[in-house]
């Protein structure tokens, strides 16, 4: 992948338009950071990080705002439904969230992470996504 790969799932597809509702967008950088966000969300949702959060990566408080884990694990869970996944847990999905003051992510690449959020709601893993088949 490049430095950024920009990942947008709208419209019921991959590659689609992120302004259709229900929208996923996926800002994977450098293997380290993927920003996720999602529509419809609640007021003050609908953004939230695998691997690293910004702001820890970067040792910089500036480079992105407190993400409340525990809303975003269920606000994304009910954001699944709309895409048809079938009892998504918001525990399923809180594991997977980058914590704050992370020292190692959970996986070595943000991608592989990626992978098993898009697995987990029930979309095909897009093209692109390096490795994407056979990861998990």
């Amino acid at each position: 992948m490049s430095d950024v790969e920009r990942l947008v799932f709208g419209g019921g597809a991959w590659g689609g338009d992120p302004t259709d509702l229900p929208s996923l967008s996926i800002e994977v950088q450098d293997g380290d950071i993927a920003t996720v966000d999602y529509r419809p969300a609640p007021d003050g949702l609908g953004r939230f990080y695998l691997g690293f959060q910004p702001r820890d990566l970067f040792d910089d408080p500036a480079e992105s705002a407190p993400v409340d884990l525990d809303a975003e694990a269920e606000a994304f869970a009910e954001w699944a439904l709309l895409v048809g996944a079938v009892d998504v847990e918001a525990k399923h999905v809180r594991r997977l969230l980058a914590e704050e003051h992370v020292e190692e992510p959970q996986d070595t690449f943000v991608e592989e992470t990626v992978q098993r959020l898009v697995r987990l709601v029930g979309l095909p893993v897009p093209d692109g996504l390096e490795g994407g088949g056979d990861l998990l």
